[in-house]
């Protein structure tokens, strides 16, 4: 008999309402909100969430898929002796067991994607959302796309749409960016040390929370919703035959070559910014000690000042202020630092507070991700890129509120 946590359901409801009051606080046009949108994606996630964490079955088919992806990064490995020899194994070099995984990763994919298999399931995933929750196919396909790829490398599923289409539908997308996180760097997060079980989880519930959310901060005019229902807009997948890959082996190289990329830029990023973090908390220390203030860092004022949303999301109140700093990390610095610090201390947190940061920092809502967007979305559609610039910082925080909706909901099945 399945069994759930009457305080934690409770707790749950609380977290959820919290993370919709402030998505409604943050509403540009609150009488056009769709309660069918809202209440759909709320029921798909509770569902989802109530499967995969709860029920038996649930639990044993994503644990099979987390061997089943661990299997595979067994045969990633193998590469990364062969170019690293001996340095590999000996204690853990972020470089080296996480960013190289990155790569193997985008190329599987690439090689999924000249296959017609990841657009397939795209399209299905898309389509479906689209029909529940009366949302655009465009932004349902961005989101479903989401769930496998990254916030610059989505919308080009829609790429043909992006210069037409309206507002709502442009931040629909950014927030589907800033509030999932891609298949091909989920697994290094769980190399980390993160529960991969979560993270997938994390990523398929992220796709119904960004439609939800963005219609509430942006909802879709009067008049795009009847044009919806007078003559509904068929998207189909179009690719530039100039970036068509030529047989497998291309399409191999391209991943591999466009996972290196990404992979040098979270090189690049990280390193500036865990420098940049341990300056800036050098100068807090010292400006602490003069007014007889012990470890004042940038990780102890986030604590104070995000605890109550912690708490409010699920985290018991004792760790609230360590959930809190790392929540405040991944906005200010990403994910992958933050991450990184919860791998560090898993062991000494509580399972349910583990749970909720799995899910609350699995996505791609930082500050600096909006100069991403800009300059990826801007490329695919010039003449919005005024509108991403606008939109960019609302759908950050949209896409934070996300992350945090999904925590709350996945805190109740604990």
């Amino acid at each position: 008999m399945i069994k759930v946590s009457v305080v934690n359901v409770l707790w749950g409801i609380l977290g959820v309402i919290t993370v919709l009051v402030l998505g409604f606080i943050l509403s540009v046009d609150r009488r056009n909100i769709q309660i069918r949108t809202v209440l759909g994606a709320l029921a798909i996630q509770f569902v989802f969430a109530f499967i995969t964490l709860k029920s038996e079955a649930g639990r044993a088919a994503l644990l099979w898929v987390s061997e089943a992806l661990g299997g595979v990064v067994g045969y990633a490995n193998e590469g990364i002796k062969f170019l690293f020899g001996p340095l590999v194994g000996n204690g853990a070099v972020f470089a080296l067991e996480v960013l190289t995984i990155i790569i193997f990763f985008s190329a599987l994919i690439s090689i999924f994607y000249y296959y017609g298999i990841m657009q397939k399931i795209i399209d299905i995933l898309g389509g479906a959302l689209s029909k529940f929750l009366k949302t655009t196919k465009v932004e349902s396909l961005s989101a479903a796309a989401n769930i496998f790829l990254g916030q610059t490398e989505a919308p080009l599923v829609v790429k043909p749409y992006l210069s037409s289409i309206t507002e709502s539908e442009l931040f629909a997308i950014m927030v589907g960016g800033f509030g999932s996180v891609s298949g091909t760097v989920l697994v290094g997060y769980s190399l980390l040390g993160i529960p991969l079980e979560y993270l997938l989880a994390a990523s398929f519930m992220s796709a119904p929370s960004a439609l939800l959310l963005s219609k509430i901060v942006y909802p879709l005019s009067k008049e795009t919703l009847v044009q919806m229902e007078q003559n509904e807009l068929d998207v189909d997948f179009e690719e530039d035959p100039e970036e068509k890959a030529t047989n497998v082996i291309d399409a191999a190289a391209s991943g591999a070559i466009t996972g290196l990329n990404m992979a040098v830029q979270i090189a690049a990023i990280l390193l500036a910014f865990v420098s940049l973090i341990a300056l800036l908390n050098g100068m807090l220390t010292g400006v602490g000690n003069w007014f007889g203030i012990d470890n004042l860092t940038m990780e102890s004022i986030l604590g104070i000042v995000l605890s109550p949303l912690a708490f409010l999301i699920g985290v018991p109140w004792e760790e609230a202020a360590t959930a809190a700093q790392f929540i405040g990390q991944k906005v200010v610095v990403n994910e992958f630092v933050a991450f990184s610090g919860v791998g560090q201390i898993m062991d000494t947190i509580s399972e349910k507070t583990l749970m909720i940061l799995s899910f609350g920092l699995a996505g791609f809502a930082n500050i600096g991700a909006i100069a991403s967007q800009i300059g990826g979305l801007g490329a695919l559609a010039p003449n919005r890129r005024k509108d991403i610039s606008r939109l960019g910082v609302r759908a950050m925080i949209t896409g934070t509120l996300v992350s945090l909706l999904n925590a709350a909901i996945a805190g109740m099945f604990i």
